[in-house]
């Protein structure tokens, strides 16, 4: 299965505690909007054991495990004209 991500959407929707807290649904990072463009740089993409991938971006985060189904749950996002401010996931 083939799926397209915006590097903005994958990192509004990190799922970092970092970015998410602990507990509850991941939700839009607030201020993601305000990152300057090169911070939107993925610099890195590292498999995570056989469920996941680390994302590292151009300004030094790198705390994100995305699984592979956590992905497949954002790529409608890459097209959706909805606001994605709107959007959460369970964990």
């Amino acid at each position: 299965m083939t799926t397209f991500h915006r590097h903005l959407v994958l990192r509004a929707f990190c799922p970092c505690a970092l970015c998410q807290g602990h507990d509850g649904p991941v939700r839009w990072v607030p201020d993601t909007d305000a990152l300057p463009d090169d911070a939107l740089e993925l610099r890195d993409i590292v498999p995570t054991g056989s469920y996941a991938l680390r994302l590292g971006w151009a300004d030094g985060h790198d705390t994100g495990i995305y699984t592979f189904e956590f992905l497949r749950q954002l790529a409608p996002l890459h097209d959706d004209p909805a606001d994605l401010r709107e959007h959460h996931f369970g964990r």
